[in-house]
């Protein structure tokens, strides 16, 4: 049987990350991905937002991992020449009754150490975004946009550079907590061929199959695999170039941040997520769903055609929470949690997961110190 220092499941961007973390630090490291391709789930279905951590519960992981993950993935993007853009966004008040939330917003912002946020006048707004409506605004400078398929090559090439593997089509079908190591089954997709290696060192970071995966480890108690719920987000696009430079979100409403306006590095705007709970992994977007975003994107720009939104793509949240629940933290479960030495699970990474994913990387380092090489 194969041993290896360190084997990380799943090479998503979270994956990735920590696998370059780890190499880095000297382990040998190996990343096993159940697809022909890295970044295919969630890590390739996002707004590719670098966020600024303003709306998260202060003190939660999401802020705090948020809040360093962004200047940390800045300057990533500028030592490695990862496309990327600091362009900032509004967070526009479109009636009266919606401003006093700008004033929590800037106070929780200001709680979770994110606290540059400029409020603005209608004018004011409006002169930074002349095809804008609303009442009031806040600028966040800090907020950017980014080629997550460039980061993820740029963290792969570190983590090779480091002496990290990268095994394709290698789905982990069961493991086993055998004394100080790990013991992982995993097959082949295209052979069909199965092979046992193990690890003192494991680091499920699998997304939408993070929970299934840890259910399939013997001897993990089964109280701290958690139900994981798939919340899919539909995107749609315009066909001719949005009048705007900056992303631009509407005040936050019970169970989302309701329908924004990203950009990617292109200028090509986007609309979405919306949330259609799902029980499939099925990407395929329904145009009709498209009839309901009209209305909400008019709030804030009024000058949006009938009939000029377009079907683009959709991606699924590994959500910790369900319908009509608060928000779920991320949940990242070492040895001091669930008591089995060198195994970190990570639960419910979701978004601001892109832009934490290297202060995640090194959160799960540290888990991992007691055993480090």
């Amino acid at each position: 049987m194969d041993h290896v220092d360190c084997i990380v499941a799943g090479a998503g961007v979270i994956g990735l990350a920590v696998a370059r973390e780890t190499a880095q630090r000297g382990m040998d490291t190996l990343i096993l991905e159940a697809e022909n391709a890295i970044g295919t789930g969630t890590s390739s279905r996002n707004s590719e937002v670098i966020h600024a951590g303003i709306y998260y519960p202060a003190g939660s992981l999401k802020a705090r991992l948020c809040v360093a993950g962004r200047e940390k993935l800045y300057r990533y993007c500028q030592e490695r020449a990862v496309p990327h853009a600091r362009c900032g966004k509004l967070i526009v008040a479109t009636n009266t009754e919606q401003e006093p939330v700008l004033a929590s917003i800037v106070a929780n912002a200001a709680a979770c150490g994110a606290g540059d946020l400029t409020p603005l006048t209608a004018a004011e707004a409006r002169r930074l975004e002349p095809k804008l409506r609303c009442t009031a605004a806040l600028l966040s400078p800090a907020t950017g946009i980014i080629d997550s398929h460039a980061l993820m090559l740029a963290l792969l090439g570190d983590a090779e550079e480091h002496g990290a593997a990268l095994s394709l089509n290698t789905r982990i079908v069961s493991g086993r907590i055998e004394g100080a190591r790990i013991v992982l089954d995993t097959v082949d997709s295209t052979s069909g061929e199965h092979f046992e290696i193990a690890t003192t060192r494991f680091i499920n970071a699998a997304g939408l199959g993070a929970a299934a995966l840890a259910g399939s480890l013997d001897g993990l108690d089964r109280q701290f695999v958690p139900r994981l719920r798939y919340a899919k987000g539909n995107y749609f696009s315009v066909a001719s170039r949005a009048p705007f430079s900056r992303l631009v979100y509407p005040v936050p409403e019970p169970g989302g941040l309701g329908v924004h306006l990203t950009l990617d590095l292109d200028g090509v705007a986007r609309f979405g997520p919306d949330v259609e709970w799902t029980d499939q992994l099925d990407y395929r977007v329904d145009p009709m769903r498209g009839e309901r975003f009209y209305d909400e994107i008019r709030k804030y720009w009024p000058d949006l055609a009938d009939g000029s939104l377009q079907p683009a793509y959709s991606g699924i949240r590994p959500k910790l929470s369900g319908p009509g629940e608060a928000n779920a933290d991320f949940l990242i479960q070492d040895a001091a949690v669930h008591g089995v030495e060198g195994l970190v699970n990570l639960f419910g990474i979701e978004s601001p997961g892109l832009t934490s994913s290297l202060a995640i990387a090194d959160h799960v380092a540290q888990r991992l110190a007691p055993n480090a090489s």
